[in-house]
């Protein structure tokens, strides 16, 4: 997943992005691009738990993609949504 997550501020994380966009490229081509959660709660949720990584909470906001790529170079980038700004994290997991 990618975005700020309001979780962090659990962590002790400051300015997290609140509402981020995650786009994957592969060179110049935009492949995906995600703002809030765009695929099936139940996909993600088991995705998540399938790759260990923290569950997704309903209102958060996060940008989350479960993909089928094929093997090449992507370049994942997080922007703000309206241009907002702030810190983020991009967690990228191999599924079965």
């Amino acid at each position: 997943g990618g975005g700020g997550g309001r979780r962090w501020g659990v962590l002790g994380v400051g300015g997290v992005l609140a509402t981020p966009r995650l786009t994957v490229f592969r060179g110049a081509e935009n492949l995906v691009e995600v703002g809030g959660v765009a695929s099936s709660p139940t996909l993600l949720a088991t995705a998540a738990a399938d790759a260990g990584a923290f569950g997704l909470a309903a209102g958060r906001g996060d940008a989350v993609l479960v993909a089928t790529l094929p093997p090449g170079a992507y370049t994942a980038q997080v922007d703000g949504v309206g241009g907002t700004t702030g810190v983020a994290l991009v967690e990228v997991y191999v599924l079965p």
